[in-house]
């Protein structure tokens, strides 16, 4: 996006170069701001897995083990499936995990280069095995979903079912058109009504403006919310990214000390939504970018995880999650560039960012 709004993405390929200023300022406010790590959390999640998703996503074709396409990372340094060993192991108390980025037509999606049958194939049954809920998620930034058919649809769905799938969730950012948005939305109606327990989410830019505005949606979003409405969906959940704001400023941020903190951000942006466009904040739910975001200025630390996420567990908000369970490590000391593989924030260990969440909502 471009002109006055500022960048909002989930991106499978992270190209800034970072400036030595900016690590310089990283490290600063970690040091300064990000409490000692949590600990692993005992308590359970703010809510029941029936109405309340916490968990990160998993860019599936990230640390592919070829030739393997089970989703595998490398968070911990070496490779492990997501289907191996305890699922707290990697993601402590998530209700599950989201697979990004399917894209194309329904039924004939595919994954990035991968095919989708072989990808379903190589992971529903061994995740459901190893008790993992997964969400699938399609579009994502540089991507479009489309969907003209109840039987694209139909077969969309077919694919990855499993009694541990949770529902899909659809990732709208890059610019389609008001009538392939309300085609898709057609067809997602369809497939509510055919399998009504299956979880509906809306992942949209957004701003949190503080300017008394309460700026939120984007024009692409509001689309969005407007064809949902028109076609009467009943259970659905409009995911926030509460990333990559901009420049700070109150047009599109709460600003403190000179840069947007980005939990407060993240809160006034779930309540925009809620009071100016009418989402109850049930059906609201947040996802920050850990660590550095691709608008470098935007730092987005383990204590501001915390405070979202009891924040998100106080005012019964939907869920949370994150972008993304690759990310959930340090950089190597002179990383300079945003990685799809680490944070870019020093002096924490991996998965410190998954804790800090899980702490919050205990």
């Amino acid at each position: 996006m471009t002109g006055t709004h500022p960048t909002f993405r989930f991106t499978s390929t992270f190209s800034r170069t970072l400036a030595l200023a900016i690590a310089a300022l990283c490290c600063s406010l970690a040091a300064r701001a990000a409490p000692a790590e949590a600990p692993a959390p005992t308590a359970p999640a703010a809510k029941s897995k029936s109405d309340f998703s916490f968990g990160p996503y998993k860019h599936l074709n990230t640390a592919l083990e070829a030739p393997s396409l089970a989703a595998s990372t490398r968070v911990k340094g070496s490779p492990l499936g997501l289907a191996d060993g305890a699922p707290d192991a990697l993601m402590p108390n998530a209700t599950g995990v989201t697979l990004a980025f399917a894209s194309g037509e329904c039924g004939q999606e595919r994954w990035a280069q991968l095919d989708a049958a072989q990808v379903a194939a190589a992971n529903m049954a061994s995740l459901h095995a190893a008790g993992l809920r997964y969400t699938i998620s399609t579009g994502g930034e540089g991507n479009v979903f489309t969907c003209n058919s109840d039987a694209g649809m139909e077969a969309f769905v077919a694919r990855y079912e499993s009694p541990s799938l949770v529902g899909f969730d659809f990732d709208i950012e890059a610019g389609q058109t008001p009538e392939m948005i309300g085609a898709l939305l057609k067809h997602i109606k369809t497939a509510q009504q055919r399998r009504p327990h299956l979880r509906m989410s809306f992942t949209l830019a957004t701003f949190a403006a503080s300017d008394g505005s309460q700026a939120s949606l984007n024009a692409q979003g509001q689309q969005v919310l407007a064809a949902i409405r028109a076609v009467g969906l009943e259970r659905y959940f409009i995911n926030l990214m509460v990333m990559d704001f901009g420049a700070a400023a109150p047009a599109v941020c709460v600003v403190r000390e000179g840069r947007c903190d980005m939990a407060a951000s993240a809160q006034q942006a779930a309540r925009n939504l809620h009071q100016k466009l009418g989402v109850p904040l049930a059906q609201i739910e947040l996802t920050p970018m850990i660590g550095i975001n691709d608008v470098v200025e935007n730092i987005f630390l383990p204590g501001d995880a915390i405070k979202l996420a009891n924040f998100v567990k106080t005012e019964k908000l939907g869920g949370l999650h994150f972008w993304s369970l690759d990310r959930d490590t340090p950089c190597e000391a002179d990383k300079k560039v945003v990685s799809p593989t680490c944070n870019g924030i020093q002096g924490h260990t991996a998965l410190a960012f998954a804790r800090a969440f899980a702490w919050g909502l205990r």
